[in-house]
């Protein structure tokens, strides 16, 4: 079964994100909290959205899938970026990744969305085949770029007076 997350999956949902990030060899980097879960998935302006895959003879969360809309200037259109999909390993095999990529492809069409998009590393095999056994592109063209810690606050600190003043949402002078 796939489902919404509510706010009472938040302790689940965070301890699927530190096995994810111990599959993927990062979990010191998983550091979100349960109030900051809970702000980002449930607060007034979400930041992203959560189906749960839910094993229905157990009723136990076995899996998710995390993403938040994007935009594409080059279509004009929005789509979606799946941030994390993670099955626990003893549910793997039984179609709930599958599931849970399709639940997102319909929210996808529901929404108009013409690009539903996500990373994978490079050295996870099993599940590079899986994505192409579902016909996904894979672009190796681009690399992805990430700016943190403190070269983000150096740059940061080199922005002009009005960038400064800008708020989260990009455009509006706090």
């Amino acid at each position: 079964m796939i489902r919404a997350a509510t706010v009472n999956d938040i302790p689940e949902i965070r301890a699927m994100i530190r096995e994810l990030a111990a599959y993927e060899r990062a979990v010191e980097q998983a550091r979100a909290t349960d109030e900051q879960l809970r702000e980002a998935l449930f607060g007034e302006h979400p930041a992203a959205f959560v189906l749960i895959a839910q094993d229905e003879n157990a009723g136990e969360a076995v899996g998710y899938a995390l993403w938040f809309p994007r935009f594409s200037t080059w279509t004009g259109t929005r789509g979606m970026h799946l941030e994390d999909l993670y099955i626990r390993p003893h549910a793997r095999g039984a179609g709930r990744g599958k599931a849970l990529l399709a639940a997102l492809a319909a929210i996808c069409r529901q929404n108009d969305y013409e690009r539903f998009e996500w990373w994978v590393l490079a050295w996870n095999e099993p599940t590079i085949a899986f994505y192409k056994s579902l016909g996904v592109e894979l672009l190796d063209e681009w690399t992805v770029c990430r700016l943190s810690g403190e070269p983000l606050m150096g740059l940061a600190a080199q922005a002009p007076p009005l960038v400064n003043q800008l708020s989260a949402s990009g455009g509006e002078a706090r």
